[in-house]
């Protein structure tokens, strides 16, 4: 990786030789490790570092980028001579906003040491693990284990100066055999805090829960939705989660703040102090996080903003860092004991707007299906498409599982939601 010397070097010759008004360089490093794996074998391994060093340059408001891979002193000035060539000859960007100045930044820890020692040999040993899980089953595994240590350094014209190192490790696999198929994946900051195990307990229990799936008529249904399902469907409301277009009338979030727009039970938040999270020190190009309360108990507390919108409205500049959806105490299994009867989702994909005005999204399902009846498991089922109206669905939420890790950015709970609205099954 890329020495604090070495940082502080590039950026005071951009200092010394850029002639823009402002700019912003950012120096990107990476050491990556990944490793796949198809058909109970390991089919691709790579390794190594990876740079990306970037300038964007600003005269008057007329704006000019250039990227490369290296900090010697030949690739800066071709850095300087080409974004400013291209300022000069880029038009005046109407929504220019200059470059951040020095802040106080808050002190988080987004490094794992046990991550970044982590060896290739472990995540072999691993695989290879899971592996001879597969094959007891006379199954197929197939996935992918990374690791990525990241640095992250940002300086500009006007003073400020950031820089953040941070460490991931994730695991994904899909278990397969003729017609039944299920997957699991998660990551976390810190790999002490990660066990293989568990995945495959996860993995077969659902796998072993898939047998001869059969079709259950469309309609509203009461639904147990897991951590990942959850958490796929939160990725859809945070991307329409932006201030700007609710304030110009394209969101249902139009005039909502402060108001209850959400169900009593949902409560999502942006944490710097969870241990286990990953939280960045700086975000909209030098802007400082914070905690932020986005939703509680259902009232509509923040929305996202740019510097260039946050600064129209007076408003601190607002993005999600991490994602912490507040959980409760009840288990799947009371969960089930609570309706008459339902199905259980492992997770979603292919989810698509139907109307962005009312918040409106459909999707699949994916990973298996179970039908519970009278508390208990039944049968499984083929996979549904649904159509549901995500802050609505909020409202009909029943009961909360313990909020758990997810991802290594990402904390979220079962949720069990009344009616959920399914409205065409599948073959498969």
């Amino acid at each position: 990786m890329i020495t604090k010397k070495d940082r502080q070097k590039a950026a005071e010759f951009i200092r010394k030789y850029s002639n823009a008004d402002d700019f912003n360089f950012s120096i990107n490093g990476s050491e990556d490790l990944l490793t796949r794996f198809a058909q109970n074998g390991i089919t691709q391994h790579i390794s190594g570092n990876k740079l990306n060093v970037n300038l964007r340059v600003t005269f008057d408001s007329k704006n000019g980028e250039a990227s490369g891979n290296n900090l010697d002193e030949d690739s800066l000035k071709y850095l300087i001579k080409t974004a400013e060539g291209m300022a000069k000859l880029n038009q005046p960007d109407p929504e220019f906003v200059g470059s951040e100045p020095a802040h106080d930044l808050p002190e988080v820890d987004n490094y794992a040491q046990s991550t970044a020692d982590l060896p290739v040999e472990k995540i072999v040993d691993d695989i290879l693990t899971c592996v001879k899980n597969a094959e007891g089953k006379d199954a197929k595994l197939s996935g992918i284990s990374e690791k990525h240590v990241q640095d992250t350094f940002l300086v500009t014209k006007n003073g400020f100066e950031g820089f953040d190192r941070s460490t991931s490790f994730s695991h994904s696999m899909t278990l397969k055999k003729e017609g039944v198929e299920t997957k699991v994946s998660r990551s976390v900051k810190d790999h002490a805090k990660f066990s293989m195990l568990t995945m495959i307990e996860q993995l077969n229990s659902q796998f072993d829960s898939l047998n001869n799936p059969v079709q259950l008529a469309k309609g509203r249904i009461p639904v147990i939705l897991r951590p990942a399902a959850v958490l796929n469907w939160l990725f859809y409301l945070i991307w329409t989660f932006d201030r700007r277009t609710a304030d110009e009338g394209h969101t249902p979030f139009t005039d909502q703040i402060g108001k209850k727009f959400f169900g009593d039970k949902f409560t999502f938040r942006s944490r710097l102090d969870d241990p286990d999270l990953e939280a960045s020190k700086f975000l909209n190009g030098g802007v400082p996080a914070e905690n932020i309360d986005w939703i509680v108990n259902g009232i509509l507390k923040n929305m996202s903003a740019d510097r260039y919108y946050a600064k129209q409205i007076n408003l601190k500049a607002l993005r999600p860092y991490n994602i912490i959806v507040e959980g409760g105490d009840t288990t799947e299994s009371e969960m089930m004991k609570m309706v008459d009867r339902g199905v259980i989702i492992n997770n979603f994909w292919y989810i698509r707007p139907t109307d962005r005005k009312t918040g409106e999204w459909t999707g699949l399902t994916r990973d298996g299906v179970l039908y519970f009846e009278d508390g208990k498991i039944q049968k499984s089922v083929t996979n549904f498409r649904w159509n549901e109206i995500l802050h609505d669905a909020t409202k009909r939420i029943l009961a909360l599982g313990p909020s758990v890790q997810q991802e290594y950015y990402a904390k979220v709970p079962t949720l069990l939601i009344d009616d959920f609205n399914f409205v065409d099954v599948t073959t498969f």
